[in-house]
């Protein structure tokens, strides 16, 4: 009898503990979908700053109001305490413009939304994106980009975005010697290089086994340029550095070649 009673008491005891926990959840769920907890506030700012330790907020150059209002805000639910960070986060991503955001809560109705644009570097491949000099490729207006730098025109393989970036800035250094800057970068389907300078030159220099090729291509280039200026007269069309002993010539009226031992 003694036993029984006490496995009564236990088990009232179990069932009060639960139906006291289902009205304490049932207590909060009431409290925080209450429209005092709506979010009234979504505040953009930029990533970087200006004078940081002054709390100067740079300006977004190309997320505006209007591209958020139609394009994230209309994605974020819940409330202060229900709306998920990560589905804001994403949303705010799939903006234009956009190469990473952050999310936080103010209390008591605020969403802080941190933005990192791209920095827009040239096009990537035929169909009209465009790459950052981190190597991401995004879609945006392509008028907006040409409003910032002159674009780089870049192609390679799926996968190779970054790699071609880094090579381009190697490129740019090493030419810099002779005053000429890359225009476009070319990482062909079988892995060879050819790269545009800004005088119109096409060079060709192939595909790489060893990891100075490329720089000792260059430097060959660089070494014989001037003669070959004062020779053609600025007539070189294209230079052909796929030669292990020498270098192939294109200019406007003829092709030469030209054998180095």
């Amino acid at each position: 009898m003694w036993q029984d009673a006490k496995l009564l008491n236990a088990t009232a005891n179990v069932l009060f503990s639960i139906v006291l926990l289902a009205m304490l959840v049932s207590g909060v769920w009431w409290v925080i979908h209450r429209p005092v907890f709506a979010l009234h506030v979504v505040r953009v700012e930029n990533e970087k700053t200006v004078g940081r330790q002054e709390g100067i907020q740079a300006e977004l150059r190309h997320v505006n109001t209007l591209t958020i209002r139609d394009q994230a805000v209309p994605k974020i639910t819940g409330n202060f305490f229900t709306t998920n960070l990560e589905d804001v986060k994403q949303a705010f991503e799939s903006v234009p413009w956009v190469r990473k955001a952050s999310v936080q809560r103010v209390w008591p109705d605020t969403l802080v939304v941190r933005i990192e644009e791209h920095d827009v570097l040239g096009t990537w491949g035929e169909d009209g994106r465009l790459i950052s000099v981190a190597g991401d490729v995004f879609t945006a207006n392509l008028a907006e980009a040409e409003e910032d730098v002159q674009l780089i025109e870049f192609s390679g393989p799926n996968g190779s975005e970054k790699e071609v970036v880094a090579q381009y800035l190697q490129f740019k250094q090493w030419f810099a010697s002779l005053n000429l800057e890359p225009e476009a970068v070319q990482y062909s389907s079988r892995y060879a290089w050819s790269v545009k300078l800004n005088n119109g030159l096409q060079v060709e220099l192939g595909k790489v086994q060893e990891a100075n090729a490329l720089k000792k291509r260059v430097d060959q280039l660089i070494k014989v340029y001037p003669q070959l200026v004062t020779r053609l007269q600025g007539s070189i069309v294209s230079v052909d550095m796929r030669y292990p002993n020498g270098l192939a010539l294109k200019t406007s009226n003829q092709s030469v070649v030209s054998n180095r031992k």
